[in-house]
């Protein structure tokens, strides 16, 4: 069940029911409640959206996946199919695995990927290949699956994939930019794996992390048309000064897509795609539309911003703290008791060698920016409860952060600059931790006046 700890977290009244505010949202997209909205069983037929599958016509179910959410996902798969599922392995991340009795759940590298990833996804692959027409394959992807289905495309090795996703990580590069080269640099992402498992019929269901629910973004889009192109990876590339930084092994693989040596990507009319069938079954909004239920039922005045939100997390901080003001000030956009919630995710650019995620540099920009405006609380979360490489999710910052860092002899703009927001956070009580919460839709992000 999701939880905040509150050994770490400095609490009062305010905070306590913010958090209770924040585990409804949560718990409104743990997969056994989205799944269980979109796929069921009516006798012999498996429903799923609009459309209907006869188990019985069905030679084998088989479930393949990735993600941070894949296992919950899953889990809860097994408990619609029961007998009718016949084998299946989903790759999650470390920590984030869930008990499952057919399908197994291989434990892998994110953000970075590793070795393990790439042995679950050759059983993925096996699977696949072995498929017929009379097969149906579940597919499962969640947040985190680009990183988790790791499998490079012919002469890339998978140190040169590392790093590729280590520099696009440090670069600011948005999670579009990002996949749309990750896609050219696999042989499963962009449709690749919906190659592998034709003539099977494939049936994606999808949590999504990606603002506006690309399907062809989302993890990369293993089973989904591609609309991006080599020279598309190559122009992300050079946007972001990384194209004499990227290893030459890459960088020939990118070059010979662009002169056409290399096949591209399967586009929309490719007929492996007329067996495939996509269903998101939670996003953001869903999140967010849980959180402003519960927050009205505590008697606050709400507005759903945007689910959205991007851009350079230190900026977006700042953002948020402009309208705590507008509404301490005029009532505008609305009247305290306020909350101001949007989703999304933020970016952060590299400058140091700090310890800390997107979720709490945003939280300690908005804590520097506060100074002086009393009875706000500002809230960043990531869903997955992994905010960057830590174990926080993010971080509750309110009027008085700063004034308890200076009492501790910190100085919050240092640690701000080199992106070390972590320890910062964790000194003054502001951490957010929760664990892993099987689930994965971007950020939640709250202003609460008072």
């Amino acid at each position: 069940m999701y939880d905040i700890d509150r050994s770490i977290l400095r609490l009062n009244s305010r905070r306590e029911e913010i958090i209770t505010i924040l585990k409804a949202a949560v718990t409104a997209v743990a997969p056994h409640r989205v799944i269980r909205n979109w796929v069921y069983r009516k006798g012999k037929q498996l429903i799923i959206g609009e459309h209907s599958f006869d188990l019985s016509a069905n030679q084998r179910i088989l479930v393949v996946g990735g993600g941070k959410a894949s296992a919950a996902m899953a889990a809860t798969i097994e408990e619609i199919l029961g007998d009718y599922l016949t084998a299946g392995i989903v790759n999650t991340k470390y920590g984030h695995t869930l008990p499952t009795t057919r399908v197994k759940v291989n434990e892998a590298g994110h953000p970075l990927p590793d070795e393990n990833g790439i042995a679950g996804l050759q059983e993925m692959t096996a699977l696949c290949k072995s498929a017929t027409e009379d097969d149906l394959i579940i597919f499962l992807l969640s947040g985190g699956g680009s990183a988790l289905l790791p499998f490079p495309a012919p002469g890339i090795t998978l140190a040169e994939q590392q790093r590729v996703t280590e520099l696009c990580l440090r670069c600011g590069a948005t999670i579009n930019e990002i996949n749309t080269i990750r896609k050219h640099i696999s042989a499963i992402k962009g449709g690749g794996l919906a190659r592998l498992a034709y003539p099977a019929t494939v049936v994606s269901l999808i949590l999504s992390d990606v603002i506006g629910d690309p399907l062809d973004v989302i993890a990369s889009g293993p089973t989904i048309p591609d609309q991006t192109t080599f020279t598309d990876a190559y122009q992300v590339l050079n946007r972001y000064q990384l194209w004499q930084e990227i290893p030459p092994a890459v960088r020939r693989h990118i070059e010979q897509g662009c002169r056409g040596e290399v096949p591209e990507t399967p586009k929309p009319d490719d007929p492996i795609f007329e067996r495939t069938y996509t269903q998101v079954v939670g996003n953001n909004e869903v999140a967010i539309r849980a959180a402003v239920e519960k927050a009205e039922e505590k008697g606050y005045n709400v507005l759903f911003l945007s689910s959205r939100i991007e851009g350079e997390a230190r900026e977006v901080g700042k953002f948020f703290v402009a309208i705590a003001h507008e509404v301490v000030n005029s009532s505008n956009p609305i009247a305290r008791k306020a909350m101001i919630i949007s989703g999304g995710e933020t970016t952060v650019t590299i400058r140091g060698n700090g310890k800390g995620g997107r979720n709490q540099e945003l939280a300690l920009s908005a804590a520097i920016s506060l100074t002086g405006l009393e009875d706000v609380i500002v809230v960043s979360l990531a869903t997955d409860g992994t905010d960057g490489p830590t174990d926080a999710a993010g971080g509750m910052i309110d009027s008085e952060t700063v004034q308890r860092a200076h009492a501790l002899g910190l100085n919050p703009r240092n640690f701000l600059a080199c992106n070390d927001s972590y320890p910062l956070l964790q000194q003054t009580g502001d951490l957010l931790i929760s664990g892993p919460t099987a689930t994965n839709v971007n950020d939640l992000m709250m202003v609460f006046v008072f």
